[in-house]
């Protein structure tokens, strides 16, 4: 195993402002190369709705003063607002040698197991991408791979305003009722439930050398980072 595969930079973003972050993740993907480690971005957003390549409108109910950006991830629409964990995860996958369902598996189990922690019996679908409790949503996922290299990621709620899911079919399902890590036992802070998520992820990935930075990296010019 190569040492860059076993390097994990974990970034914790200070910006809520969704399409900022979405291009920066374009950025870092489009112009990364194999000499660039991959990392985890934590993030808190400010309100939004997010509709994926194949969302349809009709899931779009009454989206009020939210605003709608349509993004380039699978999926249909969520919503992101404060009181949400969401972790994106850039990962070149061909220097993993893991594919995409692989991830997804990844990303489902880190979920279930930060959970367990807690006592908390979650567990994944097949048919329905995301982590269930008591077939209610905790934790949403979309990912995006272009160049072999994943970006987009997972949501999981903590301790946010639930009432903007009613203004949606939540992932393109009528119906679906939403649930958060606070009501049920779990942790009662996005920052409570950061850590351990992404140590579990990282432990997944078989990172072991990871850095922790702030802030969105500074956008590729024509050097090379190591």
């Amino acid at each position: 195993m190569s040492e860059l595969t076993q390097q994990l930079t974990i970034r914790q973003i200070d910006t809520g402002n969704y399409q900022e972050i979405w291009h920066a993740m374009q950025n870092f993907t489009d112009n990364r190369d194999d000499n660039v480690i991959d990392e985890l971005w934590v993030v808190e957003h400010d309100p939004v709705f997010t509709q994926g390549q194949a969302g349809k409108e009709e899931h779009l109910l009454n989206p009020g003063d939210i605003p709608i950006v349509k993004v380039d991830r699978g999926g249909q629409v969520t919503y992101h607002g404060p009181g949400q964990l969401v972790v994106y995860l850039l990962i070149n996958l061909r220097r993993k040698k893991i594919g995409v369902r692989d991830l997804v598996t990844l990303i489902e189990q880190s979920i279930v197991d930060t959970l367990q922690a807690y006592k908390i019996k979650a567990y994944a679908k097949k048919d329905a991408p995301g982590v269930y409790v008591d077939e209610r949503k905790v934790a949403s996922l979309g990912l995006r791979v272009r160049r072999g290299c994943s970006f987009h990621g997972l949501a999981l709620n903590v301790d946010m305003d639930l009432e903007p899911f009613l203004r949606i079919n939540p992932c393109g399902y009528a119906g679906l009722e939403m649930v958060q890590t606070s009501q049920i036992g779990g942790p009662n802070s996005v920052t409570e439930a950061a850590k351990p998520l992404t140590k579990i992820i990282a432990e997944k990935l078989n990172a072991n050398q990871i850095k922790y930075e702030n802030g969105l990296p500074k956008p590729f010019l024509n050097e090379k980072r190591a």
